[in-house]
């Protein structure tokens, strides 16, 4: 079995009874981790986790990311020490600031999300140290409380937190203050330079070193046999992400022109006919600077890459046949070829 780290990402694509198979398949190769998105309104991450969590033994599973506005700090200590419950000392807490315009349009502001981030980070990190907490902050107001333990493990909890980070000023809170950072996707590689930088700059704040910091990353995976098919099928994804989520494109340097030419054809949230009639728009070049697609030579190539910028293990997020890429990815990626 290979020593390279490799993780899974489950998003919504698959129902719920062939994600579990998925995720058993992932842990019977050596993969160390699944990672359960909750972006839009479709799927939350605390139910599939549940399901991940009751149906294995190894595996460890993580929120990749559920956010810090929609859950009250008490609620959200209970769930996390209620999963670790379910499979103890295998549950990752990866938290994010969640996105506009979809926080807008249910209601929430997101104003200050560094502080609020901070708040969060603090308050769950000390419930789930099972301490009694006091804290008023600008966003959680707590009054001695703790997490109140009946019949379970009393002791606090090995659930490690992992921001999920795009910007650098919310990447040099990760380094100061959690376990771990959750690296975005659709970024170039040369992105993570940037943002190793920024990991490093708040983990010094801290008295901490970036090697002390976990740095997982999100990396789309379309892999194929078939290079063309699998070259549409991360072109599908990159259009999307062009239209929903310009933050991250513009993270990598995708050309505003370009931005402002899927705009004109997308609206939010975009329709699958509007997607499918601006992927025209994206040529192979940009759908390869940011995702692993192409033959497995090529994915395996691209995951390199990312490692080789400072990420410490890829979260793969299968686009074609997940069993093929867990398959690609059992042996490991550190050599080239397959």
């Amino acid at each position: 079995m290979s020593t390279d780290r490799v993780a899974l990402y489950m998003q919504d694509a698959h129902n719920l009874d062939d994600a579990i198979g998925f995720v058993q398949y992932a842990e019977e190769n050596g993969f160390e981790a699944v990672w359960q998105a909750e972006s839009r309104l479709v799927r939350d991450a605390i139910v599939p986790m549940a399901a991940y969590a009751a149906t294995t033994s190894k595996i460890k599973v993580a929120s990749g990311v559920t956010n810090n506005w929609t859950r009250n700090i008490g609620l959200l200590a209970a769930t996390f020490l209620t999963l670790d419950d379910l499979a103890e000392d295998r549950i990752i807490c990866g938290i994010g600031a969640w996105w506009d315009p979809l926080a807008q349009k249910v209601g929430i502001q997101r104003r200050k999300p560094l502080l609020a981030m901070r708040e969060t980070v603090e308050v769950l990190g000390r419930l789930l140290a099972m301490e009694t907490v006091t804290f008023q902050g600008e966003f959680h107001h707590v009054d001695g409380i703790k997490l109140d333990v009946v019949h379970g493990k009393k002791e606090p909890r090995n659930v490690p937190i992992y921001i999920g980070a795009t910007g650098m000023k919310m990447m040099e809170l990760a380094g100061e203050i959690a376990d771990g950072v959750c690296l975005n996707y659709l970024v170039h590689p040369n992105y993570n330079l940037q943002a190793m930088d920024a990991l490093e700059k708040g983990a010094k704040r801290a008295g901490r070193k970036l090697d002390d910091i976990d740095r997982p990353q999100l990396v789309i995976c379309s892999v194929d046999h078939d290079r063309k098919k699998a070259l549409n099928g991360a072109r599908k994804m990159m259009t999307q992400y062009l239209g929903q989520q310009p933050h991250l494109m513009k993270a990598s340097g995708v050309s505003q022109e370009l931005l402002d030419e899927i705009h004109q054809v997308l609206t939010w949230p975009a329709t699958e006919e509007e997607i499918e009639n601006a992927m025209h728009l994206v040529p192979d070049d940009i759908v390869q600077m940011c995702t692993a697609s192409g033959s497995p030579e090529e994915v395996k190539a691209k995951v390199r890459e990312y490692i080789d910028h400072g990420a410490t293990c890829p979260i793969l997020y299968p686009l074609g046949d997940p069993k093929l890429m867990i398959d690609i990815f059992a042996d490991g990626y550190s050599k080239p070829g397959i």
